[in-house]
């Protein structure tokens, strides 16, 4: 029987982790390990994740458009920026097939999220002090730096990192604007997002326990409407005060983390 509350409450923390810098793979793995929350299947994570990537399309949907008009035979128009995407996917699918298991086994412990939550919380404090000392890229990003941003990206496959912090940080201490470094973070999470999705979708068979339709559509629209919130306000946000908050919170949360878990 479907547990609403906590879909619901899953579907949440999703929507609003996905594109913080707060890691949304350790903020559902957390419940589980704290609370004893059951695990609400795969076809739950589907939900959600079509969700966010819903979100994030909308989002930039102009982007996108111009990205696919870019495509288009006899198009002029620049696609450098599509190109710098597909460079910085390589390195996480390559590390993702390669120790898919692995991580999906040893990574998920509560004292790896404590380290990762704590030791890149530091690494982004870091980062957004030296996005304020002076000028910085407003893109485009170039492809070497694209690639250098992917090989960061690697590291969000451990939960606790973040896709977004770990990406944003990278582009930061690259010397792009912070506006920049989270377009191109958030762009980025497309093709992650639609892969891991691709993946789960494939996974699926008819041995699957079912999640009752309502459930799985209340778990896509909650993910959904808040993922798109949560960009919004996120990028409004860190033009006014920075990443600064979310290293406080990440440094807070691994201390009450390690105190728990020893």
């Amino acid at each position: 029987m479907t547990d609403w509350a906590q879909v619901a409450a899953l579907a949440l923390i999703q929507g609003m982790t996905e594109f913080l810098p707060v890691s949304s793979s350790a903020h559902l793995i957390l419940p589980s390990q704290i609370w004893g929350w059951p695990d609400q299947g795969l076809l739950f994570d589907v939900s959600v994740h079509a969700g966010t990537l819903c979100a994030v399309l909308w989002y930039f949907r102009p982007t996108f458009g111009s990205f696919l008009t870019s495509v288009m035979p006899g198009s002029a128009a620049d696609r450098s920026e599509l190109w710098s995407l597909c460079i910085a996917t390589i390195p996480v699918v390559i590390v993702g097939v390669v120790l898919k298991d692995l991580i999906a086994i040893e990574a998920r412990a509560v004292a790896v999220i404590t380290v990762t939550t704590l030791g890149f919380g530091v690494l982004m404090g870091l980062a957004d002090r030296v996005s304020k000392r002076g000028a910085m890229r407003q893109g485009p990003v170039s492809y070497g730096h694209a690639l250098l941003i992917g090989l960061a990206q690697v590291f969000a496959l451990i939960p606790g990192t973040s896709r977004s912090g770990v990406t944003i940080t990278a582009a930061l201490f690259l010397g792009y604007h912070p506006a920049a470094a989270t377009r191109f973070s958030f762009l980025l999470s497309v093709p992650v997002i639609g892969g891991a999705l691709l993946v789960m979708l494939a996974t699926v068979d008819a041995g699957e326990t079912l999640l009752e339709a309502e459930a799985m559509l209340l778990a896509f629209v909650l993910s959904a409407v808040f993922a798109y919130a949560t960009i919004k306000v996120f990028i409004y946000w860190l033009d006014k005060v920075g990443l600064m908050p979310f290293v406080v919170y990440r440094v807070l949360l691994g201390l009450l983390l390690w105190v728990w878990i020893t």
